[in-house]
């Protein structure tokens, strides 16, 4: 892992003056984006969920991880609002369904992406699954990443994390990095 979070603070440095704020949070991102970038290279799909204040970013994150002039393959990240679009309205019973339909549907080779607010109902889901990727804003959580709601660079902070993810998933798929 300190291969890995060596690379991680060259590429935050190498990127734009603005990711300055990343170095210091490294530590807290290098075992999450470890765990997370291993399981997608392991061919496991992602679940993008999100608070409603974010779902524009996971519009954003699929589409950008998923550029069709990237010299890679396409990754198995799906947007959550598209598979499952009553999530937010849904009951504890509703939401083992959901989960047992995706089960189903990947073969239980998947996890969820979550970014949004820790107490927001859409993030039931994720939180109870052990290996989530999680961006929770104002929450602390395992194999998460803390972000503050009331940041006002906080959608900025989240397209940078976005490339960073990006440069990371490059990096682990070109040998740049060992996971």
């Amino acid at each position: 892992m300190e291969q890995f979070s060596n690379w991680t603070l060259a590429a935050i440095r190498a990127d734009s003056p603005m990711m300055t704020w990343m170095e210091e949070r490294r530590f807290d991102w290098v075992p999450a984006a470890h765990s997370a970038v291993g399981n997608l290279m392991r061919g496991i799909s992602f679940v993008v969920i999100t608070d409603r204040d974010r779902e524009w970013f996971a519009d954003y994150a699929v589409a950008m991880l998923n550029r069709s002039e990237k010299k890679r393959p396409l990754l198995p990240i799906f947007n959550a609002r598209e598979i499952l679009p009553h999530l937010d309205r849904a009951s504890s019973d509703e939401i083992d369904l959901a989960r047992n339909m995706l089960s189903i549907a990947f073969g239980d080779r998947f996890i969820y992406w979550y970014i949004g607010r820790g107490d927001d109902a859409r993030a039931r889901a994720p939180k109870k699954e052990r290996d989530s990727f999680l961006w929770l804003m104002d929450e602390e959580a395992q194999n998460g990443f803390f972000l503050r709601s009331a940041d006002h660079l906080l959608d900025i902070k989240l397209m940078h994390l976005a490339r960073l993810l990006n440069k990371t998933i490059d990096a682990a798929m070109f040998g740049e990095v060992t996971l």
